[in-house]
């Protein structure tokens, strides 16, 4: 699967989760927990337009072994980061918590692989 159609993917998804938080979970979650929410659907927004943008690096930079490592990366941080959050907002166990930094790293990772790919 390429990077564009994976971004398209993980787009969709995130705004599918930020409709469900607005309205399913409305009520459902605390304060607290809504933040967590909306905080994960904006970090998994923002990192699947970073995968398109590796999408669209791929083609025009096809053999820089960084650009992959970037899509990689973003995927992982959308996966921990946003993925830790959802989770614990939804169930209330804050040692989910842990987990975010990690995520938080591989977007840093990411964004610097973007940033010497493009050099």
């Amino acid at each position: 699967m390429g990077w564009t159609r994976l971004a398209g993917i993980l787009m969709a998804l995130g705004v599918l989760l930020g409709a469900f938080g607005a309205h399913a979970l409305r009520d459902q979650l605390s304060t607290e927990a809504r933040q967590w929410y909306q905080t994960a659907v904006l970090y998994h927004l923002i990192h699947g337009l970073a995968l398109l943008a590796v999408g669209w690096l791929s083609t025009v930079k096809p053999l820089e072994p960084l650009v992959p490592r970037a899509g990689w990366a973003f995927l992982v941080g959308i996966v921990l980061f946003s993925g830790s959050l959802y989770l614990m907002s939804l169930t209330g166990i804050k040692r989910l918590g842990m987990i975010t930094p990690f995520g938080g790293a591989a977007f840093l990772v990411g964004w610097a692989c973007v940033a010497l790919a493009a050099r």
